[in-house]
């Protein structure tokens, strides 16, 4: 594995409720003057993809963006973002293709459907940065390489926080030799890149990643519930834990979530529901058990369903 940081001196911006770094300012950072980068295509515009999309055009990159819903798209022309009316419209005279879309069937969609851009893109490299499973980026994968594009299967590691001050990590595999190419662009979007082997490598390490953070958010709701239950006030658990090694930095910060009663979304349920299915059905075509992620997805089912599906993953300790 291999691990760059962005070697962009950095300068500070506010810090975001959900980032990473809870106690210091987030880092933006510049890269380099828009004649020394290629033209990126970047395709789903959403709360990951727009702010995504947003620091690539205020940084220098020609960016042309496509989304389903345009609306979203067109929020990044005050940036110098141009919007596209297609995927195929977007990839003309780009290098870069990057789809953060929300799931495989909308990803394969924009590259094969009616005004798919694969077709439009020969020669292009394709960074596929959603979170969309093993099969999905194997199959993708096969169609890109049917096209005579590149594929690099680069998810990234961080919620909407990160994503807007351009400090996610991106778990990247793909081959060696584009490397350098989409250095600018991945050292623009976040704080580190890992290059993990060959492509598919990036959304195994995804899964397992998130995998932990369900587990970890789940764990959390249910100490809160149990304290409750047992007659303590769940605040002086979280005190507790925050003071000593047992409590995770991530934890503590989703139980304060929790506890204010602040679900404003970060990472949706419904998102954070998808990664942990995904989790399990990899799981178990590799023979691995994951115990605790088998046990929270009915209780995640039944309070997305219950209105929650849009609200941060931390509402599960309205059901815990």
């Amino acid at each position: 594995m291999t691990v760059t940081q962005a070697e962009a001196q950095p300068t500070p911006v506010p810090p975001d409720r959900d980032s990473a770094v809870l106690k210091k300012p987030v880092l933006k950072k510049p890269v380099p003057n828009k004649g020394a980068t290629p033209v990126v295509a970047f395709l789903g515009t959403g709360r990951m993809g727009g702010p995504m999309a947003a620091n690539l055009a205020r940084g220098g990159f020609s960016v042309r963006a496509w989304n389903r819903t345009r609306s979203r798209a067109e929020a990044l022309t005050a940036d110098g973002a141009v919007v596209a009316a297609s995927p195929a419209q977007a990839v003309r005279g780009a290098t870069i293709v990057i789809t953060m879309l929300a799931d495989g069937p909308a990803t394969e969609q924009a590259a094969t459907g009616p005004d798919g851009f694969l077709a439009a893109a020969p020669g292009a490299t394709w960074a596929q940065m959603a979170t969309i499973g093993i099969e999905w980026t194997d199959r993708l994968a096969g169609l890109a390489a049917a096209h005579d594009v590149v594929f690099v299967d680069a998810p990234v590691s961080g919620s909407e926080g990160p994503a807007t001050a351009g400090q996610l990590a991106i778990l990247a595999s793909g081959p060696d030799q584009v490397r350098d190419v989409l250095a600018p662009v991945f050292g623009a979007l976040g704080r580190s890149t890992a290059w993990l082997g060959r492509a598919g490598q990036g959304t195994r390490a995804k899964l397992v990643l998130n995998n932990w953070l369900a587990d970890l958010t789940e764990t959390t709701a249910e100490t809160l519930s149990f304290a409750r239950r047992l007659g303590l006030d769940p605040a002086d658990i979280v005190d507790l834990l925050q003071a000593n090694p047992l409590g995770a930095p991530y934890a503590v910060q989703k139980a304060r979530a929790m506890l204010a009663g602040d679900f404003s979304p970060a990472f949706a349920l419904k998102h954070a529901l998808k990664d942990a299915e995904l989790a399990a059905q990899a799981a178990q075509a590799n023979g691995a058990a994951l115990t605790l992620t088998s046990a929270l997805l009915p209780r995640w089912r039944l309070t997305a369903a219950s209105g929650h599906a849009d609200d941060d993953l931390a509402a599960v300790y309205l059901t815990a």
